[in-house]
């Protein structure tokens, strides 16, 4: 496999998984924040990546949501399934999930928390790729995996047989760039910023996109990389305003949240604008009062009209 086994472009965030108030995972709102998102005209969603709280789900639960999200493939999304874990049978039993519900691809980070080296990374990719069939996506995750890869580490696992795209969440924009140059043609390339000067690589040819985090602003997000396959770069610089907009209010440089935790932010600013995203589940807490209403003004200032909670 490589970048043309697949049609990943755009905008593809990570979403949120929703939990009831008693930490159950509700299907029934996660479909309804699915037909928001369809409606939205989003290129597709990742499930159960980290603003989805894979860290708390059971396999079933994972299993479950993959087979629950596949039948909007057949409204134009493109839906990706986040195998992340701790070691190479956990991955597959995830990827596997992920194949027999039928999903486009998967997404895997290196295991979290136990910052293996090169070739311990290299070999859990190829240990999954090996043990599937189904198109993977290189997440680049420094801040939840303590591992910043390399451009010369991705450039190695751009070759492994089922690796179709890169995920690049680095702070080193150097090196994003580098791995950029170098695996172009092979594999598609996802993480390029929403600004003037992402607007101006993506209209020279460089880069698939973003997989974002929530898509909070609905069509906004979309948009901009629509803007850029029209040609369209003021459209596309001021759609982007809007994004960064969102991520200076509520986000530190490295992605971490200023406030709360990234998933209630996210969640609370969808139930805000009406979409059934539910609740964090433990160990994570609801935002305070306060903390709520920092993300309506937000919306409010960008025009976006909320609903009491």
């Amino acid at each position: 496999m490589d970048r043309n086994s697949v049609a990943w472009t755009g905008y593809i965030p990570a979403i949120t998984t929703p939990f009831d108030r008693a930490g159950r995972l509700d299907l029934d709102s996660f479909a309804g924040q699915m037909d928001w998102l369809a409606a939205e005209r989003m290129h597709g969603v990742i499930l159960a990546g980290t603003s989805g709280e894979w860290f708390s789900m059971t396999t079933a639960e994972r299993a479950d949501l993959f087979e629950a999200g596949a039948r909007w493939r057949g409204q134009g999304l493109v839906v990706i399934g986040a195998c992340n874990a701790f070691t190479p049978a956990e991955a597959i039993t995830h990827a596997r999930a992920a194949e027999k519900a039928g999903l486009d691809g998967i997404l895997l980070t290196p295991p979290p928390y136990m910052v293996p080296n090169r070739r311990e990374i290299v070999n859990f990719y190829r240990t999954v790729s090996d043990a599937t069939d189904i198109p993977m996506t290189i997440y680049n995750w420094p801040r939840g995996c303590i591992v910043d890869m390399d451009p010369n580490l991705l450039d190695e696992l751009a070759d492994i047989d089922n690796v179709v795209a890169i995920k690049n969440s680095t702070g080193d924009f150097a090196s994003f760039l580098s791995t950029m140059y170098r695996v172009e043609g092979r594999v598609r390339y996802f993480g390029l910023p929403t600004s003037a000067l992402g607007a101006d690589l993506a209209l020279l040819g460089h880069g698939d996109g973003l997989m974002g985090s929530g898509g909070v602003l609905g069509a906004d997000h979309p948009d901009f990389w629509r803007a850029i396959a029209e040609g369209d770069r003021d459209r596309a610089i001021r759609l982007g305003e809007r994004d960064r907009v969102v991520m200076q209010a509520w986000f530190q440089p490295n992605y971490g949240a200023q406030f709360g935790n990234q998933q209630a932010i996210m969640k609370t600013a969808l139930r805000l604008r009406g979409v059934p995203a539910g609740f964090v589940r433990d160990p994570l807490l609801e935002l305070t009062d306060g903390e709520v209403q920092r993300v309506a003004d937000t919306l409010h200032a960008l025009g976006i009209e909320t609903r009491p909670l």
